[in-house]
């Protein structure tokens, strides 16, 4: 079994948690999640199987959708609801105020890692860290917000909603965090869902419930997305048995009318899907390959 699995990860649980549970629904052992969404998220989380793993980092490095619900005039330890209360200032902003300052945030920015985050350092995860009362200076890292969509504003709760479409390594509750900051009150996050990574949409994920019931009827494959959708958008170049041979053996394949520095997905005649490969205005050149 090779392909992916698209989930709606529950609150509450981790991104392993998913992996185990997916290991225990098909019994197969290769296993791999597609980006560490928090146990206090919730949503899209592909994951893949067998062969499949050989894209977790093409889709880890991907754009991601996110939904969330800031609360303004206060900040927390772990800049979400699940921490201690920092501090508390009254919130004297107007919607244009906060317009203004959300939009100042669309582009690229920096931002400093919270700690607490799985990144390492010195060895050490950063959580690790942090649940021992120990802060360590984290360097600035480049992040791009492509856009942020204002939900809702509601003045009388301070909270505002917000979509966010970002780049990979964008932590959501810092953003929250550094909003509140340039808006002089402080915010934490209270919510977070993620509604799109890698190109999968939450409206094609499936509830842990959904997942249990179409494996107890034996249609687990029905829901298993094959790998070479996720290249859907590189052109298809089919081998012969020939060609397909030396691909395999590592061989560089002489071909013409080919776009030079493009990325293709190569199949063989029998509509396996081998590799996908780079074409470099001579050769098709081996980038990952996908075969049994």
């Amino acid at each position: 079994m090779n392909g992916i699995i698209l989930i709606d990860k529950p609150l509450g649980k981790t991104s392993h948690d998913m992996v185990y549970f997916v290991r225990r629904l098909t019994g197969i052992k290769k296993v791999g999640h597609t980006g560490t969404l928090d146990p206090d998220a919730s949503g899209v989380l592909p994951v893949c199987i067998g062969r499949a793993t050989k894209v977790c980092d093409m889709l880890t490095a991907s754009d991601k959708k996110y939904c969330a619900t800031l609360v303004l005039g206060k900040t927390t330890d772990t800049q979400d609801a699940s921490g201690n209360v920092l501090t508390e200032h009254e919130v004297n902003v107007t919607e244009g105020d906060i317009k203004r300052i959300i939009g100042g945030f669309i582009g690229e920015i920096e931002q400093i890692p919270p700690m607490f985050s799985a990144i390492k350092k010195d060895g050490k995860k950063l959580y690790e860290l942090a649940r021992k009362g120990i802060t360590v200076e984290r360097e600035p890292r480049k992040v791009i917000i492509h856009s942020i969509d204002i939900l809702e504003i509601d003045l009388e709760n301070n909270t505002v909603s917000i979509d966010v479409h970002c780049s990979k390594g964008t932590y959501i509750r810092t953003l929250c965090e550094d909003i509140g900051l340039k808006l002089g009150c402080g915010a934490y996050m209270q919510t977070l869902r993620r509604t799109e990574s890698g190109g999968f949409l939450i409206d094609k994920c499936k509830t842990l419930d959904e997942l249990k019931d179409i494996a107890d009827k034996g249609q687990l494959d029905s829901v298993i997305i094959p790998t070479d959708s996720v290249f859907d958008c590189y052109e298809k170049v089919v081998l012969d048995d020939f060609l397909s041979a030396k691909l395999k053996n590592g061989i560089r394949i002489r071909r013409n009318g080919l776009v030079t520095d493009a990325l293709y997905r190569i199949y063989d005649k029998k509509g396996e899907f081998l590799a996908v490969s780079r074409y470099n205005g001579a050769e098709i050149v081996l980038e990952k390959s996908f075969w049994s």
